[in-house]
């Protein structure tokens, strides 16, 4: 079955049984990647939020580091990751159309390129108020993740945030991620388990300066509010750069290629999982088309359209569809099974103490 990840444009996959059999050969648990920092204290069982175990990883930390990751992000490698334009007409609905708008959205969320295990991908991040003054929030898979299998847990290399990009452009220029911030526990995921790993699909990246030496809050001239404990079902906008669209008559449009930003906006379910795939408590989504590359995009609650901000409560980090009842479904034909674009919610016991971390790293 698969496990509906929007982080790139290969599926991920849960583990099958065959696999499950070979894994259980390797004693113990994945250990966490080179350059990572955490408590020495195993992590707790089942995602308690009880005991929360920062990791702080060294991604690009310093000037030689950074020089590396442009260099390796020419325009080529880019335009690469967007996926080929279709014929279909302009197509706008609440569960997807082009940002048209303008306001402190074009600036504060961005496209989020990396490399994973080997292969080029990216994602969306989204600039926060912080003390460092360059935080973005994303996914935890978008800063460390496994391979197809569930194995062979790995951090993200040559990872940038490129604020408003837009057809190519990088309008505030590139910020090189420093340093990746998320919850220990996440770096054990193997993608069989959602219950105890899902609600820490949610992480910070620390970023460098652009090439003009500006943070990326002096760059963007503002940033946006993090919200803790925000009820999940109220109006939310999400944002993205997918990369595909669930829907064929919007499949191939700018929004949907990575080259430019689209959004929904709908109120918010709690997708409760599939019988085969159960979700923790808090994941929430709005109705959403969007498709592999709006993972780590931002949930919006009180998002204003005219000024462009809003509160971030959560983040994109995988499709679910559910019915009228509000129950899982996986039958992609049914027009009464609705796609969510789902997400964690952010938690003063899950999320705040990695955003205290995160912003006072440099």
């Amino acid at each position: 079955m698969t496990h509906p990840r929007t982080a790139t444009a290969r599926l991920r996959t849960r583990r099958t049984a065959t696999a499950l059999a070979a894994a259980a050969t390797i004693a113990g648990v994945l250990a966490p990647a080179a350059g990572a920092v955490s408590s020495p204290d195993a992590a707790p069982k089942a995602g308690s939020p009880a005991e929360v175990k920062v990791a702080v990883h060294a991604m690009a930390s310093t000037a030689q580091d950074e020089r590396g990751v442009r260099a390796h992000w020419t325009p080529e490698r880019i335009a690469a990751l967007n996926t080929p334009l279709s014929d279909n007409p302009p197509h706008d609905a609440a569960d997807g159309a082009r940002w048209k708008g303008g306001g402190a959205v074009t600036t504060t969320v961005g496209r989020l390129f990396f490399t994973d295990h080997g292969e080029d991908a990216s994602c969306t991040a989204t600039l926060v108020r912080s003390a460092n003054h360059g935080t973005v929030a994303t996914a935890a898979h978008c800063l460390n993740n496994t391979d197809l299998l569930g194995e062979n847990n790995q951090w993200q290399s040559n990872a940038m945030f490129v604020p408003g990009y837009r057809e190519g452009e990088a309008p505030l220029g590139t910020f090189v991620v420093r340093w990746g911030v998320l919850n220990s526990i996440w770096l054990e995921n193997n993608q069989t388990d959602p219950v105890t790993y899902d609600s820490h699909d949610q992480a910070f990246a620390v970023l460098g300066r652009n090439e003009r030496g500006q943070t990326a809050e002096e760059a963007a001239g503002t940033a946006q509010d993090i919200a803790f404990d925000v009820p999940g079902d109220r109006t939310a906008f999400e944002f993205g750069y997918p990369r595909a669209a669930s829907d064929p008559a919007r499949e191939g449009l700018p929004e949907y290629t990575g080259r430019a930003t689209a959004y929904c906006e709908g109120t918010p379910r709690e997708y409760p999982g599939t019988p085969d795939f159960p979700e923790p408590e808090g994941i929430w989504g709005a109705p959403c088309v969007m498709g592999g590359g709006a993972s780590g995009g931002p949930r919006f609650s009180g998002f204003s359209a005219t000024t462009g901000h809003g509160a971030l409560v959560g983040v994109n980090t995988q499709s679910g569809r559910m019915d009228a009842t509000g129950a899982g479904c996986d039958d992609e034909g049914d027009p009464a099974c609705v796609r969510h674009l789902v997400g964690p919610r952010f938690t003063t016991a899950l999320t705040e103490p990695l955003h205290e971390k995160a912003q006072r790293l440099r």
